[in-house]
C-alpha cells in the first residue's frame, strides 16, 4: 500500500552519519546527501535501520520534516478514531507499563510510540507491549516527534490524537475527561486547575502564570497550564499540526496554542492530576529553565502581533 514517511533534512557538520544495519555488526558510511531512514511497521520496533552518531558534534539541530512515499498499513486496516501518541526517549523502564495503562483505560484506541532516538530498549519494549512504534533515527525532541506523529495520524485518517508522556506522569484514566469535551479542537489536561498537588516554583511558575493569563485573554477561555504536554487534538487541528507543528522546545506546547488560535480553533482545559516520575530523568535542565522567560516573552509577543485567521467550525466527535 502506498503511504508516506517523514524525511529529515539535516545540516551536516562532520563527515557523515553512521547507520547500523540490524542484520550486520558493522557500521556503513553514507555521504551526507544519501542517508537512510527507518521504515514504520505495525507492532514492530526494529524494522528499518537505526541511526548512530559518529560524534557528538556530527549533527546540528536544524531539522525539517518533509514527506516521501513509503508502504504503510492502509487506514481501513487501522480504523479511524482515537490515536494515543507517546513520544519517548530512553524510557525502557516505564513505557510498557504506561502502554498497558492506556490500553486498559481506552481499549478501542491505538497506541503509537515515537521512539525519539533512544539508545536503550524503549522501542523494543513498546512493541512487545502491543504498541505501534515509529523509530526516529536520532533525537528530534518532543516537538519533532509529535509533528511526525500528527502527520502519520492525519495520513491514516485518525479523528483525534492524545499525547501522553511515556514516563508515567500522565494518568491515562484522565483521557476520558479530555475526550468528554466536545466543543473544542484542543483540550488541555491542566495541572494547575484544582486537581492534585503538582506545582512549580520560581521564574518558571511566574512565566507560566503570565503566559496563561495572556493566552486566556487572547483565546477567550481560561488557560492555567499552557505548557502541559497532556492534551487531546481533534478534527481540523490534527490536519493543522500535521503541517504546522512547532519543533522547538516549548514551541510544541505554547506556540502550538498560538497557531491553533490563529487558525480559528477552539481551546479548552480540564483539570488533571500529575503523578510523580518513577523512572528516568526529566528532559529539562537549569539552563532551559533560565531561558524560559525569554521564550515566554517571545510567545506572548507572537500571540499579540499576529491576527486570528479562519473561523470556528463545528467540532466533530470521534469513534
Amino acid at each position: 500500500m502506498s503511504g508516506r514517511v517523514f524525511c529529515i533534512t539535516l545540516v551536516i557538520v562532520a563527515d557523515g552519519i553512521g547507520f547500523e544495519d540490524p542484520g550486520s555488526s558493522q557500521l556503513s558510511r553514507y555521504a551526507p546527501r544519501t542517508p537512510r531512514f527507518p521504515e514504520f511497521g505495525s507492532h514492530t520496533s526494529d524494522s528499518g535501520t537505526a541511526c548512530t552518531r559518529r560524534s557528538k558534534g556530527a549533527l546540528m539541530s536544524a531539522v525539517h520534516l518533509d514527506q516521501l512515499p513509503l508502504d504503510f498499513p492502509p487506514p481501513s486496516a487501522l480504523g479511524a478514531g482515537l490515536l494515543v501518541v507517546m513520544p519517548a526517549l530512553n524510557e525502557q523502564d516505564s513505557v510498557a507499563r504506561v502502554i498497558g495503562e492506556v490500553r486498559a483505560a481506552c481499549p478501542a484506541a491505538r497506541v503509537l510510540v515515537v521512539d525519539d532516538g533512544s539508545t536503550d530498549l524503549t522501542g523494543r519494549r513498546a512493541a512487545q507491549a502491543g504498541a505501534a512504534v515509529l523509530k526516529l533515527p536520532f533525537n528530534l525532541g518532543v516537538g519533532g516527534a509529535m509533528r511526525a506523529a500528527y502527520r502519520w495520524a492525519h495520513e491514516n485518517g485518525y479523528e483525534a490524537v492524545v499525547q501522553v508522556d511515556a514516563d508515567g506522569q500522565h494518568d491515562p484514566r484522565d483521557i476520558a475527561d479530555l475526550a468528554a469535551v466536545t466543543d473544542a479542537e484542543i483540550v488541555i489536561g491542566a495541572r494547575f486547575a484544582g486537581r492534585g498537588d503538582y506545582e512549580v516554583r520560581g521564574p518558571r511558575r511566574w512565566a507560566m502564570r503570565l503566559l496563561g493569563a495572556v493566552l486566556s485573554r487572547i483565546a477567550d477561555t481560561r488557560i492555567t497550564d499552557p505548557t502541559s504536554g497532556f492534551r487531546l487534538v481533534r478534527g481540523r487541528a490534527v490536519a493543522l499540526f500535521a503541517e504546522q507543528y512547532p519543533e522547538e522546545y516549548l514551541g510544541d506546547t505554547v506556540e502550538a496554542l498560538v497557531i491553533a488560535h490563529r487558525a480559528g480553533l477552539r481551546i479548552r482545559q480540564v483539570p488533571v492530576a500529575m503523578r510523580p516520575r518513577e523512572t528516568g530523568t526529566a528532559s529539562t535542565n537549569p539552563l532551559r529553565s533560565a531561558v524560559y522567560l525569554l521564550r515566554v516573552v517571545s510567545a506572548v509577543g507572537l500571540a499579540l502581533a499576529r491576527r486570528r485567521t479562519g473561523s470556528a467550525q463545528p467540532c466533530p466527535a470521534f469513534a
